[in-house]
C-alpha cells in the first residue's frame, strides 16, 4: 500500500479506525441530537456525508483524543467510551480530506 494512501487513511487500517470512530461518533450524537445522528448515519450509510456531518465528525474526534501519550507528569487522561490517540483523529481528518471535506 502507498505512504500516500495511508496518509489519507483510505486503507485497510485507516479504514478500520474510521469505522469504529464513526460508530462512537454516531452513537454519542443519537443521544443528543437524534434527527442529526439519523441524517449522519444515512449519509455514512451512503459513503456521503455531508458537509456538516463531516464538520462535526472532525470536531467531535478533536475534542475526544483520549490517548494523547503523554505521562502523568505532562497532562492528563482523558476518559472516554473509545480509545482515540492523536493519530486517529489525523487518520479522520484525512479520510474527510480524501472526500473532499474541508477540515
Amino acid at each position: 500500500m502507498s505512504d500516500k494512501r495511508m496518509r489519507q487513511g483510505t486503507g485497510p487500517a485507516g479504514h478500520r479506525t474510521v469505522e469504529r470512530l464513526v460508530a462512537a461518533w454516531l452513537a454519542e450524537t443519537e443521544r443528543h441530537d437524534p434527527g442529526a445522528a439519523g441524517e449522519a448515519r444515512d449519509g455514512w450509510e451512503r459513503g456521503a456525508l455531508s458537509e456538516q456531518a463531516a464538520q462535526d465528525l472532525a470536531t467531535w474526534v478533536t475534542a475526544r483524543v483520549t490517548d494523547t501519550g503523554f505521562t502523568e507528569d505532562e497532562g492528563p487522561y482523558v476518559a472516554g467510551p473509545v480509545r482515540i490517540t492523536p493519530a486517529d483523529k489525523d487518520t479522520v481528518h484525512a479520510w474527510l480530506r480524501a472526500r473532499g471535506h474541508a477540515v
